[in-house]
């Protein structure tokens, strides 16, 4: 009788994310940071390409699909997230990342966020928050300070900013992070943190525009970013991840990982469709080929 022996599935690594088209983003961007941790975040978990995808809707950061070699979709402005959650309970064995910034996320689309996160559907959602508008070179942001000068604003921003965090906290996401940038280690480690997490994971980053923000710039972060890891912060207790939320001064603003809800199941748990027969893109149509020519047919 002949042995066979199977091959192990060879080490992944960073270069194996490494997309066919060079970012096109401003030199100096945040967003490079970003994409060079969530390649290495991917390595370290063991993913392989084929195992992961991820979603954008429009804007700067909304082209980093393109940039990553992984499954990918380019979506519509604000819409990533429905698209996100179709692909997922589709496909729930992928390894699901939205990525997207502060314009496309808690701009136009504030709303589907909104429902993702109660719903605790199992992704990652990336937001490279530059509060700023930088594909539209420049304009007012939902996360803009009070007083910031833009394009849209030249005498100051009136709106108060919107805080993703408290509203993601109080929301239903069941894990809850923000990172920077220019602290590759920990966004690394928050980066397969959230991935690994089983439900809706919120990671607001700190992604610098060095052409149209001159205000909120990399020295801006690293003289009042604090790690809550260093501080003794517990990620399990609402209340104190909800105050941490709303702490925002010059001596202080708090990085790293806010909030996790291990208890609550994700939503591709409780439909009970996938709980009979797995991922649906494993599971029969139950049509003949003759009715789904029909409906190809139809529909063409």
């Amino acid at each position: 009788m002949t042995s066979v022996t199977i091959a192990e599935r060879p080490t992944i690594t960073a270069k194996d994310f490494q997309g066919p088209v060079d970012p096109d983003w401003c030199p100096g961007c945040g967003d490079f940071g970003v994409l060079n941790s969530l390649k290495k975040a991917l390595a370290a978990l063991g993913k392989a390409p084929h195992e992961v995808i991820t979603i954008s809707g429009i804007g700067c950061s909304s082209n980093l699909p393109g940039f990553i070699n992984a499954y990918g979709m380019h979506t519509l402005h604000g819409r990533a997230l429905p698209v996100a959650t179709g692909v997922q309970l589709a496909n729930h064995d992928l390894t699901v990342v939205v990525t997207g910034g502060d314009g496309d996320g808690y701009g136009i689309g504030v709303g589907h966020l909104v429902h993702a996160m109660r719903r605790n559907v199992n992704l990652l959602y990336i937001v490279m928050n530059n509060e700023i508008y930088g594909l539209t070179t420049g304009q007012t942001s939902p996360t803009s300070l009070i007083g910031m000068q833009t394009k849209s604003n030249p005498f100051g921003n009136m709106d108060m900013p919107l805080n993703p965090l408290a509203m993601a906290i109080s929301g239903g996401a069941t894990w809850v992070g923000r990172g920077f940038s220019g602290e590759a280690k920990q966004l690394n480690q928050l980066l397969q943190d959230g991935m690994e997490h089983n439900g809706f994971a919120l990671l607001d980053v700190f992604s610098p525009c060095v052409t149209y923000n001159k205000d909120q710039t990399y020295a801006f972060f690293k003289e009042r970013v604090k790690k809550l890891e260093d501080n003794g912060h517990d990620p399990s207790d609402w209340r104190q991840a909800l105050e941490k939320a709303f702490t925002w001064s010059d001596e202080e603003i708090p990085i790293g990982l806010f909030f996790e809800n291990h208890d609550r199941p994700a939503l591709h748990e409780t439909e009970p469709v996938l709980q009979k027969g797995g991922p649906l893109v494993h599971q029969s149509l139950g049509v003949s080929a003759k009715q789904g020519q029909k409906l190809v047919d139809k529909l063409m």
